[in-house]
């Protein structure tokens, strides 16, 4: 199949709505780090290229026509020489707003996973393990805590894809531009109703909460079993 639209754009730029929108209009089945999350073998090969593995992007895109979001977006210009075809769609939204969001979501669940949480459901802590070698140790160098770097890598993120994508090829897109660009862009109709805005913020601070109430209640859990368990 082949993938026919790339996504470009960092996490936390509206990648979840992008996702939504893509497959709305045809775009069936589009990548995006939910995929990844799911599957073992996403998880093995996407850490793999992580440590510098060779990708198989045939291999990896079956099934899907399009992809966003982390880890597809770090390999936009891969992706682009290999699928010649396909557009690529960077989103985008202001620096200061899209670090507030990544550090308050994803970064902090990455960052509070528990470990014993890992040994309990281990496919969650090989999911963890390759999220922060691809993105907090990959793309932002283990700096993301330092804002003035991690902003800056997002910026230059942006005008990489500026410089590398022909224009013809590249639309740069804002979620609050609604259907119209989008779809003149991939020669879509427009469809009916609003352009999905499916903001997971406080979903992932909820999921957060409960992952720091974890931090401590599993060793605390375990250190009672072994009490009672040992003689």
């Amino acid at each position: 199949m082949g993938l026919k639209v790339i996504g470009a754009g960092f996490g936390r730029t509206g990648t979840l709505s992008l996702k939504h929108a893509l497959e709305t209009l045809g775009f069936v089945k589009c990548h995006h780090m939910e995929s990844v999350a799911l599957s073992d073998p996403q998880i093995a090969a996407w850490h793999g290229i992580a440590r510098g593995e060779t990708p198989d992007w045939d291999r990896i895109f079956e099934g899907f026509q399009a992809s966003c979001d982390w880890p597809s977006c770090d390999h936009f210009e891969a992706l682009m020489n290999h699928y010649p075809e396909a557009k690529v769609v960077l989103s985008v939204r202001d620096a200061d707003r899209w670090y507030d969001s990544a550090a308050e979501t994803i970064y902090a669940v990455s960052k509070e996973f528990p470990r014993a949480l890992g040994w309990i459901v281990p496919k969650l802590g090989r999911f963890n393990r390759f999220v922060f070698a691809a993105i907090w140790d990959g793309t932002f160098q283990g700096r993301f805590e330092e804002r003035d770097f991690a902003i800056r890598t997002y910026r230059e993120h942006i005008e990489r894809v500026k410089e590398r994508v022909p224009p013809e090829r590249l639309l740069v897109f804002e979620a609050r531009e609604g259907w119209e660009p989008l779809c003149q862009f991939l020669g879509a109709p427009v469809p009916e109703g609003p352009y999905p805005h499916l903001n997971d913020a406080e979903t992932i601070k909820r999921g957060l909460r409960v992952l720091r109430v974890a931090k401590w209640a599993i060793p605390a859990l375990l250190l009672g079993a072994l009490y009672w368990l040992v003689p």
